[in-house]
């Protein structure tokens, strides 16, 4: 089961064994306390990365999308080239509105996944926050209750 709490450790104190079994708790908490924190800081690098990852999509959705208005402004029986490693191949006008415009779709909804998965993180992130400064009072109380 999960160790008892600091209020049912206050009223041992009067009990031989009160002062170890305080210990142990305080230092079960201390070891919950490493825990979060750990939790807290692995939170912190996903959400990191996945604003990273979302950074990047916005700047390739303004790069697409400028190719797409210029695309626009082409007439009909224009060369349009794509390159593809070293070489230059010719393409459609139409097939190449069409794949910037499909690329320009994805983009924006891994944007708009990032989004999502970016304010869950910052939730969880909060959350986990609150448990630790919570966790960290019940540490100093039970400490200043062993001095």
């Amino acid at each position: 089961g999960s160790p008892p709490s600091p209020k049912a450790q206050v009223t041992l104190v009067g009990f031989p064994g009160a002062a170890r079994t305080m210990g142990s708790a305080f230092k079960s908490m201390q070891d919950k306390l490493a825990v979060e924190s750990n939790d807290f800081q692995a939170l912190q690098k996903d959400l990191n990365r996945s604003m990273s990852n979302r950074q990047q999509f916005v700047q390739q959705y303004n790069e697409n999308d400028m190719v797409f208005k210029e695309l626009e402004k082409l007439e009909e029986d224009a060369n349009v080239f794509k390159l593809i490693g070293p070489v230059l191949i010719k393409q459609d006008l139409v097939e190449a509105k069409s794949n910037v415009g499909k690329r320009l779709e994805f983009i924006t909804n891994e944007t708009e996944r990032l989004d999502k998965m970016v304010k869950s993180l910052e939730n969880k992130q909060e959350t986990k926050h609150r448990e630790i400064t919570e966790l960290q009072k019940k540490v100093q109380a039970l400490a200043a209750q062993q001095a």
